[in-house]
């Protein structure tokens, strides 16, 4: 596919001799010789590859046509002055009837806002959704007051909604959200908006293969969030063509000046080096957005808009200290007749419309093509199983797709690469981003997106999870390595926070599949399941304990091993579910029987199986899990159990931080092992004995 990688340098234009140049000539040979070298040489990621070596036609292009640039007549140009005006108008009205919000911040944007929706971007303005529109992301979202005015200057919105902004019964929140239906990914969160355009960019390029383009506005404050160069270097590696960054350089921030102020240039700079075509603007020239928005390269495109915070609001303009304040009624009166003086024309722009060539996607109700296959006592590690699971479920739908963070060896995702190489996306070691990515391509629900990573990793996405969750994406994350269990590489890799942080999310759902059919079941489940799910997978292999038919849903516990004469309930999961069974074989012998749940899921928890099984064992539940005390299964299970009369939990779980060991050495020191079990069991029992 044309721009999807490039694989030697740009040859340079022939060079006069050196001896015959002046020093002043000499100097800018060397300038240009080193600017050639410092130019990225970017080979292809699988996905880039694939697409480019697949059969199909290539993806309809805008390039040819964003090239042809024709300036505006004076007329249009006038007609965007006017509705950047009206967009300061409006923002103004409605942080000033709220009470609150970031006027300023949405004046220094008016200009390019005006230019975007108006007279680049080409969409249907009453269905803001259409998989075919542009897509426009605001990653500076505390300006979220003129997005909402270019919907009503669009028509989409009334007006008079706009005086709404902020009322707990209005959908135009203080930052966006997707109840609004032109929202496709909260923001609010510094630095994120880039990442998600870029998954939105790299669908709309390789899977959609339509025209398409993605503009994601920044602020220059966020620009020292390093996710934002994440996507950067993500957008640059792989020649996103379609997506263009704006970056509002307003100069200033909330409580000081942004580090570089109005540097552009070393913006500039930067953008160059991570492999984009980048341009400096007057952000507040209409003329010249228009000119660079007609600039499209075969790589992605960041304008750098040198802009003044609060921009129109005379005694205001370029001031510190109006971050997040609203004008006082009197003030903003004045100032809105002021801009209103400046208008000369009434009469609203429309956009255009979009080329309807975005594919039908269809990802509901996504069944394996076949039963899993596994014989039961065979040993399998729960995170190849994943990658089994996953390379399966991607011949039953040509939209799931994989990404990983260069673990893909250890979370097998690389099995998944291997027979689908066209939606496999390496994001490398960028977690936060790589979160961000599959945010973006899940948006218009176009993909089912497979994220994995090491389950400790994750933690440094917390954010975009988070974000996630208030986008109400669907995107599924399987995190390997949990736990002590992993052994010799210690606790930099043990993921022991992970369940803590995903149970927290809201509408998460957290599988902790322990054996390979459970875990293959786990990732058809998720496939189809609104909201973050999150998989945790193991590193050691265990035997497998359920049959090929086994029926698994969210919610429902397995109660694996049962007599009529059990004494203790004990609940584990992953590697000390089969401890607990190890022990469960060790006590019989001893004449103390115990009863084995799996939770299957540990957000939701199966409440009921729970308390009818401790009920049946005289009310004792041990829990026993990989995973530090706080926010794991002892606590969900503690969580579920409280004011049920009668019923004791004692937890067993890693109690500070680990070392480097063996498996079987680690799960004995954090007391977590068989023999542990055992013990804790004896003691329940003999507590019971003594009492009575």
């Amino acid at each position: 596919m044309e721009g999807a990688c490039r694989s030697s340098l740009r040859p340079l234009a022939p060079l006069p001799t050196p001896a015959l140049l002046s020093p002043p000539q000499r100097s800018a040979l060397v300038s240009r010789a080193a600017a050639a070298l410092a130019e990225p040489i970017l080979t292809p990621g699988p996905a880039a590859a694939a697409a480019a070596r697949d059969p199909q036609p290539p993806r309809p292009s805008r390039v040819a046509h964003m090239e042809d640039y024709h300036k505006p007549d004076q007329q249009t140009l006038q007609a965007l002055k006017d509705t950047a005006n009206r967009l300061r108008i409006s923002s103004i009205k409605a942080t000033t009837a709220a009470g609150s919000g970031h006027p300023t911040s949405c004046c220094s944007a008016a200009e390019i806002m005006s230019v975007l929706f108006f007279h680049t971007m080409r969409y249907k303005v009453q269905d803001p959704r259409n998989a075919s529109n542009d897509r426009f992301v605001l990653s500076k979202g505390h300006a979220a007051p003129i997005l909402y005015s270019v919907w009503a200057e669009a028509g989409f919105l009334q007006e008079a909604e706009l005086l709404n902004l902020r009322k707990i019964d209005s959908v135009l929140e203080g930052h966006p959200v997707p109840r609004q239906a032109f929202t496709d990914v909260a923001t609010g969160s510094l630095g994120q908006g880039l990442g998600a355009a870029c998954g939105m960019a790299y669908t709309g390029k390789f899977f959609d293969r339509a025209s398409y383009r993605v503009y994601c506005l920044l602020g220059d404050g966020e620009l020292s969030e390093g996710s934002v160069w994440e996507a950067m270097a993500f957008a640059g590696f792989y020649k996103l063509d379609n997506l263009v960054a704006i970056f509002d350089i307003n100069r200033l921030g909330q409580s000081d000046p942004a580090p570089l102020q109005h540097h552009v240039e070393i913006y500039q700079k930067r953008c160059e080096a991570f492999g984009w075509h980048a341009i400096i603007v007057d952000g507040h020239s209409v003329e010249e957005l228009c000119k660079a928005f007609g600039q499209a390269k075969h790589q992605p495109t960041a304008i750098i808009a040198k802009t003044f915070k609060g921009k129109g609001i005379s005694g205001v303009e370029d001031k510190e200290s109006w971050h997040g304040k609203p004008l006082p009624k009197n003030m903003a009166e004045q100032v809105i007749q002021e801009i209103d003086d400046r208008i000369q024309n009434k009469k609203k722009l429309s956009p255009a419309l979009p080329e309807e060539d975005a594919p039908i996607v269809n990802i509901r109700n996504i069944k394996m093509p076949s039963p899993p296959t596994y014989k039961v006592g065979e040993k399998w590690a729960t995170r190849k199983a994943y990658g089994v699971a996953l390379a399966k479920l991607g011949h039953a739908n040509d939209r799931v797709i994989a990404l990983d963070g260069d673990t893909k060896n250890s979370t097998f995702s690389e099995l998944f690469k291997k027979e689908h190489p066209s939606r496999y996306i390496e994001c490398y070691i960028a977690e936060q981003n790589m979160v961000s990515i599959a945010v973006g391509c899940a948006t218009r629900d176009r993909t089912v997106a497979f994220a994995s990573t090491f389950a400790t990793f994750f933690s440094r996405a917390f954010d975009q999870i988070r974000m996630a969750a208030i986008s109400e994406s669907n995107i599924n994350l399987c995190g390997s390595h949990c736990g002590v269990s992993i052994g010799e590489d210690g606790p930099s890799q043990m993921g022991l926070e992970d369940l803590c942080m995903f149970r927290a999310i809201p509408n998460s759902t957290v599988f902790y599949p322990s054996d390979a059919v459970a875990t293959e079941k786990a990732v058809e489940i998720a496939a189809n399941t609104k909201g973050i799910c999150f998989i945790r997978t193991s590193r050691p292999e265990n035997p497998v304990i359920y049959n090929n038919n086994e029926d698994f849903h969210i919610g429902q516990a397995k109660v694996v091993l049962k007599s009529k004469d059990d004494q203790v309930t004990v609940i584990g999961a992953g590697v000390t579910l089969h401890e607990a069974l190890a022990a469960a074989e060790q006590l019989r012998k001893e004449k103390i029987y115990i009863r084995v749940i799996d939770p299957f899921t540990i957000k939701p928890l199966d409440k009921k199986t729970i308390v009818e099984n401790a009920r049946a064992t005289k009310g004792r539940i041990i829990t026993v899990e990989d995973h530090y005390h706080e926010g794991g299964i002892g606590e969900a299970v503690c969580a579920a159990v409280v004011g049920e009369p009668g019923v004791t939990v004692t937890r067993l779980a890693v109690s500070h931080v680990p070392r480097s060991g063996k498996p079987a050495e680690l799960l004995r020191m954090f007391g977590i092992d068989k023999d542990a079990i055992m013990q804790a069991v004896r003691a329940a029992v003999s507590k019971s004995r003594n009492a009575e």
